[in-house]
């Protein structure tokens, strides 16, 4: 395992880099003739490249998450599941800024009934009535859980340059790398082991910190990146973030675990040799998201 993510890690960094850079020289690219009608400068909108790899990601991790489901009996649709996550994704990268907080709120309100109605619908197509609750929430797990989280990450694109928001990744993610290394090294008292035999309280303190370094030592180089003139957190407030985050992080990799243990299995799945499947590899992310919005609202607004 540790062969695997000594190799495959920096490799995710340099990819992270590179589409970053790839989403942030297409914001400056002149749009299609059809798009202007849709966009104010006559570029590309904000966070088109992020989104075709968020909504592979979260396809990918639909998938995975369908097995899991199945693995304890619930009808699931990897299709369905799918369209579901990617719908959701939709619903935070499409939503008008000019609209009003109620009328967001309604959109997202009235989908997730819908959700909950076709899913009941499709289900149910066979005249059969048993297991139809656990289906219903497997639809809403997959639209709510990899949907509509996993979206906060392409919000907080649309409002910030696209170095903020790969920011807000590695310093969730380097709280992942501290709390390994660290409970490897030096790890003795066990967190939660019912939950998650691995994890340790020296790793989690030793994640914690790291992501607090790498979110100061982040916020010192934003300025340099970012166009003049953006409103970005101050390296002190972004240490408060760094605990934030890598905290809020390693819940979701708890939650995460929930779903695995209950069903059964290790990983969410065996495509990233070292990291185990797509959920195993985002759900910190999906989880940071909502939480490093409204954080970046507060610590940038004024």
């Amino acid at each position: 395992m540790l062969k695997y993510r000594l190799t495959l890690g920096p490799i995710f960094v340099l990819a992270a880099l590179g589409l970053s850079w790839l989403d942030g020289w297409l914001d400056i690219q002149p749009a299609p003739g059809w798009m202007h009608r849709f966009v104010a400068n006559g570029t590309w909108p904000p966070g088109v490249f992020i989104f075709l790899i968020v909504a592979f990601l979260t396809v990918v991790a639909a998938c995975e998450l369908t097995v899991i489901l199945r693995s304890k009996g619930v009808a699931a649709s990897r299709r369905m599941n799918s369209i579901l996550a990617v719908s959701g994704l939709l619903l935070g990268a499409l939503i008008p800024e000019e609209w009003s907080g109620m009328g967001a709120a309604g959109l997202i309100n009235a989908s997730v009934a819908m959700v909950l109605i076709v899913s009941l619908v499709v289900y149910s197509r066979k005249q059969q009535v048993e297991g139809m609750i656990a289906a219903a929430g497997g639809s809403l797990l997959s639209f709510c859980y990899l949907g509509l989280l996993f979206a906060f990450l392409i919000m907080i694109r649309r409002e910030h340059p696209v170095w903020v928001m790969l920011w807000v990744l590695l310093v969730t993610k380097s709280c992942d790398i501290g709390a390994f290394f660290t409970g490897i090294t030096i790890g003795r008292h066990k967190l939660i082991p019912w939950l998650s035999p691995g994890k340790t309280w020296e790793g989690l303190i030793g994640g914690l910190i790291t992501s607090a370094a790498v979110a100061a030592g982040g916020a010192l180089l934003l300025p340099r990146v970012c166009p003049e003139g953006t409103p970005l957190p101050s390296w002190q407030a972004s240490i408060i973030a760094g605990l934030l985050f890598g905290a809020v992080g390693q819940l979701g990799d708890l939650l995460a675990s929930l779903l695995k243990r209950d069903a059964g299995v290790k990983d969410a799945g065996r495509s990233l040799p070292g990291f185990g499947g797509m959920l195993d590899l985002i759900d910190s992310v999906v989880l940071v998201g909502p939480f490093a919005f409204w954080w970046l609202r507060l610590a940038t607004a004024g």
